[in-house]
């Protein structure tokens, strides 16, 4: 699946600070890829991943981020053997959509969401990505086919080059739940579970217009899957998949021993005469 930055697990020499390091995509525009990061520094929302580090003047483009065990949802959907369970979907779509209502309360739109913009972790989901579609062209640029960006969750308005909107980011939060819970953004309505059919359809309608607000979405996602004493659901130990939970350790207890490699310190060889 398409992603709209290359991203890299980075150490520093010493071992003791861990990042999360992207990278533009090859043939993207690094001064709007680093805009968009720079804007993302002032995200709020549960689920918001700012970025925390940027490139210097004069650098190659990167922003940089904390480090947390994570996988990617369509990694996540790979080591779980298939979609993941109706309860971590609700679960997820309540976390997206409350960091998503912050975001919009900002006066901002994500423009970004999709199943590789996810990041799963132990303690709920992370969002990255920020801005991919206006990274990857301007408004009034047709978007469909540019690299990094996963078609199915692109909403029309903008592949035609439409500026991003808040009911977009409700598309895209759709076309990735309708993925976690069947592996296709764009399923069949009978592919979904038949209590999320109705809700997720309504996500995925062309007309923005007929598209649920986010309070609504979350009261519908919340409604079955909702916690006794009210509070939010996250997919976190116990509503994430057991094989995703055991992935996550393993990928943990990799980077911590790593072996970082030691710069040669070895003097230069004598020049002769």
């Amino acid at each position: 699946m398409p992603v709209p930055e290359r991203r890299y697990i980075a150490r520093s020499d010493d071992g003791q600070h861990t990042v999360l390091l992207s990278l533009p995509q090859l043939g993207g525009d690094p001064q709007r890829f680093l805009a968009e990061a720079e804007a993302s520094r002032y995200l709020l929302g549960p689920c918001a991943a700012p970025a925390t580090a940027l490139a210097a003047p004069g650098e190659p483009a990167w922003h940089a981020r904390p480090y947390l065990p994570a996988l990617p949802l369509p990694t996540a959907l790979a080591v779980h053997g298939g979609p993941l369970p109706e309860q971590t979907v609700r679960a997820l779509g309540v976390a997206l959509a409350e960091t998503l209502a912050v975001l919009h309360g900002q006066g901002l739109t994500f423009a970004g969401v999709s199943p590789a913009a996810v990041l799963l972790c132990a303690d709920g989901p992370r969002l990255t990505c920020f801005g991919a579609v206006r990274a990857a062209a301007p408004d009034g640029t047709p978007r469909s086919g540019l690299p990094g960006l996963e078609p199915g969750s692109l909403p029309p308005e903008q592949a035609s080059g439409g500026r991003p909107r808040p009911l977009g980011d409700v598309y895209a939060l759709g076309a990735t739940l309708a993925y976690a819970a069947t592996g296709h953004t764009t399923p069949e309505r009978d592919e979904l579970p038949p209590s999320l059919r109705t809700v997720l359809s309504r996500c995925l309608a062309r007309d923005p217009s007929t598209r649920p607000q986010l309070t609504e979405l979350i009261g519908a996602l919340s409604g079955d899957g909702g916690t006794r004493d009210g509070a939010t659901p996250v997919p976190g130990p116990g509503r994430l998949p057991g094989r995703v939970i055991a992935a996550l350790a393993h990928q943990s207890g990799a980077v911590l021993t790593a072996e970082i490699p030691v710069a040669s310190t070895a003097p230069a060889p004598p020049t002769t005469r």
